[in-house]
């Protein structure tokens, strides 16, 4: 598969450092130094469903296609106020499209991951056009008074549309049951049998064990994609690593011995947006010019399971 169109949608609220300030024991400095981020985006007045409809509706008209040509539909999504249906159905309705769809639960990892699946589609023959959405809002995950975990996330959507061609140089898909580091849990509806205990609670994160585990699985990963492809760290154009945090992006960046112009990053104004954040970074990357027919970009990925994943892509547009 190749990537022929992209597109993105933030929510209008921002929210700076400062403004944490006013109810958290906290301050620009401290996250700054300890996570890179100046500010994020956050829903407000926005729904879920309308950011991802945007940023589809921008990926396929960038593709040059219309609602209509597009044959499937994965979306990445870890919560929204919907369970049932699937934000890829609601965003199928949205803009107009025929075709299946399906969600998938990955956690950050989940566009590498609809990549992936996307590559395989195509190349079986049972899908020409795909769509592919990640839309988050991991604010709603957490305890906005706990100052170690509200300050690192934002919310938004991007989507990539996908067709027949020569892009996916190769792929790595990892998974490791790893599920007290990072979790969300939530309590379902009641019924008059249940005698099992249950609990539901704000996001949990073990965040030096998640940065660790993070550093060492992204560097695993990119060393494994580089060797399968023959390449040299410095043939890649860029590496677009998930957005979560610029301490784990700068270690990965120390690792491969690489400056950070390699390393581009939406961290310090968008904050972590979970699936999101790659096709986010992607997007900014091609409306700004900065990618160009023929460039190595190696995506890597990594989220609560634990998952990874990682591609390298060259860029046919």
């Amino acid at each position: 598969m190749r990537i022929i169109g992209t597109g993105r949608a933030h929510p209008s609220k921002i929210v700076t450092n400062a403004m944490l300030e006013q109810f958290l024991d906290t301050n620009d400095e401290w996250i700054k130094t300890r996570t890179g981020i100046a500010e994020r985006r956050v829903i407000s007045s926005e729904k879920l469903e309308d950011l991802a409809t945007e940023a589809a509706l921008k990926a396929i008209a960038d593709a040059g296609l219309t609602p209509k040509d597009i044959d499937y539909i994965i979306c990445s999504n870890v919560v929204s106020e919907y369970i049932t249906p699937g934000l890829s159905c609601i965003v199928q309705g949205a803009i107009g499209a025929r075709c299946a769809c399906v969600d998938i639960n990955v956690a950050c990892s989940g566009f590498v991951y609809a990549l992936d699946m996307a590559d395989d589609r195509i190349k079986s023959g049972k899908a020409q056009n795909i769509l592919v959405v990640a839309a988050e809002e991991p604010s709603r995950m957490v305890d906005w008074s706990d100052r170690s975990l509200c300050v690192l996330f934002g919310d938004g959507a991007g989507a990539v549309v996908v067709s027949h061609g020569e892009g996916m140089i190769c792929s790595r898909l990892t998974t490791e049951s790893k599920t007290d580091c990072l979790y969300y849990v939530r309590n379902l509806e009641p019924t008059p049998y249940i005698t099992k205990e249950e609990y539901g609670a704000p996001m949990y994160m073990n965040g030096k064990e998640v940065f660790k585990t993070a550093v060492l699985s992204s560097s695993r990963d990119i060393k494994r994609l580089l060797d399968k492809a023959g390449l040299h760290p410095a043939d890649i154009k860029y590496y677009v690593l998930h957005q979560a945090n610029m301490r784990i992006i700068e270690a990965i960046a120390n690792w491969l011995k690489l400056d950070m112009s390699y390393f581009p990053h939406n961290v310090d104004y968008c904050g972590n947006t979970s699936s999101a954040s790659i096709p986010l970074l992607l997007d900014e990357l091609a409306k700004g010019g900065k990618l160009q027919k023929g460039d190595k970009i190696l995506m890597s990925a990594f989220g609560a399971g634990f998952t990874t994943g990682a591609c390298i892509i060259e860029w046919t547009k």
